[in-house]
């Protein structure tokens, strides 16, 4: 057994890497967005396009991270991520060119995604060789951590009436100093037993089917609100001040939001509460626009951030029950769903918006796709004999 304290370390190490990659280095585009609209004169369409260019990154970096080559080298490749997402943070602050604005995006969603997978498997090999696979919630957990830090940013830097730029400038050096302590406290890469034997073909099953497609509808669904929640906000009229507090309420939510919903799944299980997730986010997504003033953004974001990040590992826990021996080929295919879903949502979101002139009918297709989600999800669970 590992000593109580080395877990707890690649625990912490854990959860700053993904506030850093993830919370800020993909998600701090959110709260920065409205003031990129409002002083480049930026589309709701461009606005979607940038989103996706980010999301497509991911789901390039998730594909390429799979891959054998990258055995004995995690640790570097997980720094070499943190350190790109902070580089790649600063460039967005010095450019205002649209070109730019997409490749740029484009390599930070590579770089987070390098941090996601190369970080897990670094943690998770700590902590389950201590026996501690509880903490997997509390890494998770860095991505709501991420996205409360940005929200404070946030809210010091309107208050100082700084301009978009200096979000990104900004969360470069926040990001800079999260890689340092990661660097410090991750000081060996993931503990190894043996060679990784070949996965045989994923099961032809119809439940298994059934959750792909799920979770590809979940992507498209949440991705929408968690663009363009703070500039729904703005658009609203809602303070620059009230802008970066829904997104705090989001981050803080997330925070320990794997934690509960593995609590609840073990008692209504995980099919259940997968949709449950999914019906709760649909209110979320859909009060963030039918609601009037601070209410509906507050619970948008309340329950946005209380969801969407449990639902994620939900759902690869329901698709690795679907096929167990195959765990990194379920992952991939998984992700390409996921994947595929995030970066169309937000570029037809994106189109509503500009045809229709604000984010209601795109926030109501959101949330009829993580309607579908749930229920498909739902139907896909085990049968009791």
């Amino acid at each position: 057994m590992k000593s109580t304290s080395e877990e707890l370390r690649f625990t912490v190490a854990g959860m700053i890497a993904l506030a850093v990659a993830m919370g800020i280095g993909r998600f701090v585009y959110t709260p920065i967005l409205p003031g990129m609209m409002e002083e480049l004169h930026l589309s709701p369409a461009n606005a979607g396009w940038i989103a996706s260019a980010n999301y497509l990154g991911y789901l390039v970096g998730a594909f390429a991270a799979a891959g054998g080559w990258a055995h004995g080298r995690e640790r570097l490749l997980m720094l070499a991520g943190l350190g790109a997402s902070t580089v790649l943070a600063a460039m967005m602050g010095l450019t205002d060119a649209m070109p730019a604005f997409l490749l740029i995006r484009f390599l930070a969603g590579l770089a987070s995604a390098f941090v996601m997978v190369f970080m897990a498997s670094i943690v998770f090999s700590h902590i389950n060789a201590a026996g501690r696979g509880d903490l997997q919630a509390w890494h998770f957990g860095g991505v709501g951590l991420g996205m409360a830090i940005s929200a404070v940013m946030m809210a010091v830097l309107v208050t100082e009436h700084a301009g978009w730029a200096a979000g990104w400038l900004w969360s470069a050096l926040i990001s800079a100093c999260g890689l340092v302590v990661v660097a410090l406290l991750a000081n060996e890469g993931p503990l190894v037993n043996g060679e990784a034997a070949r996965e045989p073909a994923l099961p032809k099953a119809r439940s298994l089917m059934k959750i792909i497609v799920a979770y590809g509808l979940f992507g498209f669904g949440y991705v929408v609100t968690a663009t363009f929640l703070v500039a729904i906000v703005r658009q609203g009229g809602g303070s620059r001040v009230f802008e970066a507090m829904v997104w705090l309420v989001a981050g803080l939510a997330g925070f320990p939001s794997t934690w509960l919903w593995q609590k609840i799944a073990a008692r209504i299980g995980l099919y259940a509460a997968y949709a449950l997730a999914c019906f709760i986010e649909v209110i979320g997504v859909t009060a963030s626009v039918a609601l009037g003033g601070h209410s509906g953004p507050l619970l948008g974001g309340l329950l946005l951030g209380g969801t969407f990040i449990a639902i994620t590992a939900l759902g690869l826990q329901a698709a690795r029950q679907q096929a167990p021996k195959a765990p990194r080929r379920i992952f991939a295919l998984m992700t390409a769903s996921f994947g595929l879903g995030q970066i169309i949502g937000p570029i037809v979101a994106g189109f509503l918006a500009q045809i229709s002139g604000d984010f209601f009918l795109a926030s109501l297709l959101a949330a009829a796709m993580l309607v579908v989600s749930g229920a498909v999800t739902w139907s896909a669970a085990p049968k009791s004999p």
